[in-house]
């Protein structure tokens, strides 16, 4: 039987069904279509320098910035990551698959508390993941990497990073074969980590920027607080690809793919936001009975975990 909001018996009707209907909403799209265009190319600008300038900086020795204004600007980074994690990640998973929730009540996913379980796993694999590619290093190697801060990046000339040698002296040939073996194993190991913070940064990124183009009256309040998100959270990321020790022959291309690839993608959702925004629903009744709202469900909780754990260590 079809269920039917205009004439329920609360006796007999599926509580799913009705918590569907109450939760779930209907398209919110207002109009205002050249002011949401323009953001697209505000956001643009806005996400590549955010995420650009730390690196930038430590590729430009004369561009001396105080040390006590990039640390601001480090540590205040991070910290809109962790609230993006907490705010934007965690209480959307618990009202997406909590308990409580349309989702929540359907299936499988009624049987467990998913939604922490999801968070503490990816939390712990990627601590399994740092455990054991740092334990394959001083077994196989006998090696302690060490690589320059991120503020002598920036603020001055310092060298690159470094592998001191903790096992028995050897030969000149040998030391050097050591230290080009213990660089690619730290840029392995680092870039390792960051590739897995920024792809939940950028996969959330992409909800955040097709919920703008459809997004209702408080559109205006959602333009000034992605731009605030995007350039903060840019930095953040920024910072951490800058301690990378990068190997020459990545050095020309591969630190642009990853600025290019988190300066454009809020963007090229938004515009994609854009060209459904009369019908694309992400609250929708559809959306949440479909595979596509559980991909989401499950990617809001792992992007949680990782985006926690890398920025709290």
């Amino acid at each position: 039987m079809t269920f039917d909001p205009k004439n329920v018996d609360l006796t007999t009707a599926d509580a799913r069904e009705i918590v569907c209907y109450l939760q779930l909403g209907e398209n919110e799209y207002n109009g205002h279509l050249p002011a949401r265009v323009s953001a697209v190319f505000v956001m643009l600008v806005v996400s590549a320098l955010g995420v650009a300038f730390p690196y930038i900086g430590k590729q430009m020795p004369k561009l001396r910035i105080p040390t006590h204004v990039y640390l601001f600007a480090r540590y205040f980074g991070s910290g809109v990551i962790i609230s993006t994690a907490f705010i934007h990640l965690l209480d959307p998973a618990y009202s997406n698959i909590g308990s409580n929730s349309c989702v929540g009540m359907t299936g499988n996913w009624s049987l467990y508390p998913w939604a922490p379980a999801i968070m503490l796993f990816s939390c712990m694999s990627i601590f399994a993941v740092d455990v054991t590619a740092q334990k394959y290093v001083a077994d196989k190697y006998g090696l302690e990497i060490h690589t320059t801060t991120i503020e002598n990046m920036i603020t001055k000339s310092a060298p690159p990073a470094t592998a001191t040698q903790t096992a028995v002296p050897r030969t000149d040939e040998e030391s050097s074969s050591e230290y080009y073996m213990a660089e690619k194993i730290a840029f392995a190991q680092q870039f390792a980590a960051f590739s897995i913070l920024e792809a939940g940064i950028i996969w959330h990124s992409v909800f955040i920027g097709l919920n703008f183009g459809v997004a209702g009256e408080e559109w205006s309040t959602l333009y000034i607080v992605l731009m605030f998100h995007q350039a903060f959270e840019g930095l953040g990321i920024g910072a951490r690809l800058s301690m990378i020790p990068m190997p020459k022959k990545h050095r020309r291309w591969l630190p642009w793919m990853c600025i290019v690839g988190y300066g454009i993608t809020t963007p090229i959702s938004m515009a994609i936001g854009l060209g459904v925004r009369t019908t694309y629903n992400s609250g929708g009744y559809e959306a949440a009975s479909q595979q596509e709202n559980d991909t989401r469900n499950l990617t809001t909780d792992w992007s949680w975990g990782t985006e926690t754990y890398r920025r709290c260590i």
